[in-house]
């Protein structure tokens, strides 16, 4: 028996993982909960000590009285309804995300999240299924030239590599060999097939190795007025064929996209397909814009353009091809992580391909900040109200907070806190 993987490299332990590493990330407002934090403790101690010296200057014989006073200001400033406002908010966020498929990596990105401009989603596999077939092939040889294209295919991990492959085995037609195989990154591949060299890929790669698509172009017009995809074979020297391929639009995708207008957030579309099929796309979806023809290296800089007006920018691809462009916008998401979990491009990595999960993400994102803004709205007018009580400033009027009052207080504040954050389990997402 050979073991190539231990159970620390499972999914699940690296979803537990992300869990604990999002719980131990601090949002920017947990900043201001801590400076808070430490000014009510500095406020404790002075107020703590004026209130004993005003005390003891009324009534010099009251020391007593005054260290009461005093010992309930302390008390009852005591911040750990401060201290819990945030922390507990954001522990339960990550519960609440990771029983929806939504793993949080780092805190900082949901809280970015609510105030998003832009998503720009990856086209196939995100918003498309990504599971492509053979529709038709386009040449004088259409077996031959589904031979060659998949017995290059074999060695590309590519979703439409995978179909031009099981559509040559549905056939029942015998692969050959491969050698010298190269890849061009969101191109296509080239290789060795019995001695010939051959290219397979989209027209920017036939643009680039100066092979004329002209007389096979008339023959796909109306697919290309649908959108299809299409994988160009050529020789070193002249075009074979064409294998026309479709790939299927998610349901979830026309409603993601349709709540992300609600929210009055844009959606913007990348892909390394032909205008004609990204244009197709978008109409469909709705879209607001698309970048069509973009290689891997290139989606960086669309994502720069949509960040030069000052714009929020979320990036949802697939955590490796889209590295890049995940690192560059305001919250990189990787989608459909499946067992390649620990991707660590995405500040936000989702189990599932459902663009419907990004509505949750600001949703839960908003949610989440109502919670932390209640948290601490209470911690904090709760002590403005409750110190100068404490300090006696109502003595005038019988009204006196003794220290076991104070502690009482002061554990039922840290108690509302933690009781709020403890709703947001009952938060139902809009998706």
């Amino acid at each position: 028996i050979e073991i190539t993987k231990v159970g620390a490299e499972s999914a699940l332990s690296q979803i537990m993982n992300l869990i604990k590493q999002a719980q131990t990330t601090k949002p920017s407002v947990q900043r201001l909960a801590d400076k808070a934090a430490n000014i009510l403790t500095l406020t404790a101690i002075t107020v703590g000590s004026g209130t004993f010296l005003y005390w003891s200057f009324i009534d010099p014989q009251g020391a007593v009285f005054a260290a009461t006073l005093a010992i309930t200001v302390i008390v009852i400033a005591c911040p750990h309804a401060l201290g819990l406002a945030i922390p507990t908010v954001t522990t339960i966020t990550t519960q609440v995300a990771a029983r929806s498929g939504i793993l949080i990596k780092d805190i900082k990105a949901l809280e970015i999240a609510r105030r998003l401009n832009w998503v720009v989603f990856d086209k196939t596999g995100t918003l498309t299924k990504g599971e492509f077939g053979v529709d038709r092939i386009v040449g004088s040889n259409s077996d031959g030239v589904l031979r060659i294209a998949a017995s290059i295919d074999t060695l590309s991990q590519h979703s439409i590599a995978k179909a031009v492959v099981m559509e040559a085995e549905k056939r029942k037609i015998s692969l050959a060999k491969v050698t010298a195989f190269n890849s061009f990154p969101g191109r296509g591949v080239e290789g060795k097939v019995e001695g010939a060299n051959y290219i397979l890929g989209n027209e920017a790669l036939m643009r680039e190795k100066k092979i004329k698509l002209d007389n096979l172009k008339d023959q796909i017009i109306a697919e290309v007025n649908e959108g299809k995809s299409f994988i160009w074979v050529a020789s070193e020297k002249e075009l074979l064929g064409v294998i026309v391929l479709s790939d299927v639009i998610r349901e979830e995708s026309r409603e993601a996209v349709a709540k992300l207008h609600q929210m009055k957030i844009k959606v913007a579309m990348i892909t390394g397909d032909n205008e004609s099929i990204a244009k197709s796309v978008a109409k469909e979806l709705a879209i607001d814009t698309f970048f069509a023809d973009v290689k891997p290296e290139d989606k960086v800089n669309k994502i720069k353009e949509l960040q030069k007006d000052g714009s929020i920018v979320a990036m949802v691809g697939d955590g490796v091809n889209d590295a890049p462009a995940l690192t560059q916008s305001n919250v990189g998401i990787a989608i459909g992580a499946g067992t390649d979990v620990a991707v660590e491009a995405g500040q936000i990595v989702l189990i599932k391909n459902n663009p419907l999960d990004i509505v949750k993400i600001v949703e839960l994102s908003r949610k989440t900040n109502t919670k932390m803004k209640q948290n601490l709205a209470w911690a904090a007018g709760y002590n403005v109200v409750a110190i100068p009580v404490a300090a006696g400033v109502l003595y005038q009027y019988g009204i006196l907070l003794r220290p076991e009052w104070a502690a009482l207080l002061m554990s039922a504040s840290s108690l509302i806190v933690v009781v709020n954050a403890l709703t947001l389990k009952r938060a139902r997402l809009m998706a």
